[in-house]
C-alpha cells in the first residue's frame, strides 16, 4: 500500500489511558487506509502524540475521526498539564518527507482544515501555508490569549466558527518536512528555573540559538519534579539531534533523552554512543524504518 504523507496529531490528554486508546483508534480504525504508527503519551506534558501515515484524502478523513474522539473524550476546562497548549486537538501538521509531496501535504492540510471547520472547530493555519505564522506566536499566552485576538478581530480563524469551541478550543494545522520533538531531562539536583535558563539559552534567538529550535522548561511531577527541557527541532538535517545534546550538555548535566513519536534518519546522524535514548526501539522509531512494515 502506497503511504505517501504523515500526520502527527497531538491531543491534550495524556493521563487517561482509556481515553487515548480510544482517540487511537478512532484515527485508525479497522479496514482503514491509513495505519497508526506511533503513540507518545506523555503524564506530565498531559499530551498524547499519535503519528499516522495514509494516502491523501483517507488521511483528512482519518484525522476527522480522530477529532471526533477528541472532542468525546477530552475537555480544556479541566487541567490540562504543563505543555502549552490552545486545543483538545491541538496541533495538526500533515507531513511531507519529500518536496515531491509537498503539494499533496498543502492540499490534505486544507482539506483536513475544512473538515475540522465544519465540526465546530476554529482551525489557524501556521507554517508555509499562513506566510511563516508560527505555532510559537499563536499559542503564546495559550488559549485566554488566543481567544483575545480572536475576538478583538486581531486573528481570523481560516476554517470554521470565529470563537473557540467551548470544551475543545482552537486546533493550528499546518503542512510541513518532518521535525523531531527530543526532551532532554537534567541530572539532580537540576531544578525547574535551571531547565528554563537552558532552554533560553539554546533555542533559536537566544545567546546560543540553534537554529529552527524550539525549547521550553518542564517539571516532570511523576518522576520525582525532576527538570527537563523539552525542545522541537524544526530542520533535523540542518541541526541534528547530537547538536542539541552538545548544546545542553554546556548549561547541566543530562540523566536521559527521549523521542517522541517518530524522527528521521538524518537526525541521528553522530549521535553520541554513551547516551541511551530512554524506551527507544530505533527500527521503529526511525521513520523510514517505521514505515518499511
Amino acid at each position: 500500500m502506497d503511504l505517501p504523507l504523515l500526520a502527527v496529531p497531538n491531543v491534550s490528554e495524556g493521563r487517561d489511558f482509556d481515553a487515548v486508546q480510544s482517540i487511537g483508534a478512532a484515527f485508525s480504525p479497522p479496514g482503514s487506509a491509513c495505519r497508526l504508527l506511533d503513540v507518545h503519551r506523555d503524564p506530565d506534558h498531559h499530551r498524547s502524540v499519535f503519528t499516522l501515515a495514509g494516502p491523501p484524502g483517507a488521511l483528512a478523513q482519518a484525522l476527522l475521526a480522530g477529532a471526533r474522539a477528541t472532542l468525546e473524550r477530552v475537555d480544556l476546562r479541566t487541567p490540562r498539564g504543563a505543555h502549552p497548549h490552545v486545543g483538545a486537538l491541538d496541533v495538526v501538521p500533515l507531513v511531507h518527507l519529500d518536496a515531491a509531496r509537498r503539494g499533496a501535504a498543502c492540499a490534505e492540510a486544507l482539506l483536513t482544515g475544512e473538515l475540522l471547520g465544519r465540526e465546530g472547530i476554529p482551525v489557524l493555519l501556521y507554517g508555509a501555508l499562513a506566510q511563516g505564522r508560527t505555532r510559537a506566536e499563536l499559542r503564546r499566552g495559550g488559549l485566554a490569549a488566543l481567544t483575545a485576538r480572536l475576538a478583538s478581530g486581531e486573528l481570523i480563524p481560516d476554517f470554521g466558527p470565529r470563537t473557540p469551541h467551548r470544551s475543545a478550543g482552537v486546533t493550528l494545522l499546518a503542512a510541513r518536512p518532518p521535525l523531531v520533538a527530543f526532551n532532554l531531562e537534567l541530572a539532580p539536583p537540576a531544578d525547574l528555573a535551571l531547565a528554563r535558563r537552558v532552554a533560553a539559552q539554546i533555542r533559536e534567538g537566544g545567546p546560543e540559538g540553534l537554529p529552527g529550535v524550539r525549547a521550553i522548561g518542564v517539571e516532570l511531577d511523576s518522576r520525582g519534579r525532576r527538570a527537563q527541557v523539552s525542545t522541537n527541532v524544526e530542520d533535523p538535517q540542518r541541526v541534528p539531534l547530537a547538536a542539541v545534546v552538545a548544546a545542553v550538555t554546556r548549561h547541566a548535566p543530562i540523566l536521559a533523552v527521549e523521542l517522541v513519536g517518530l524522527a528521521p534518519r538524518a537526525a541521528l546522524a553522530g549521535f553520541p554512543p554513551d547516551i541511551e535514548i530512554t524506551g527507544a526501539d530505533l527500527g521503529r522509531q526511525v521513520i523510514e524504518e517505521r514505515l518499511r512494515y
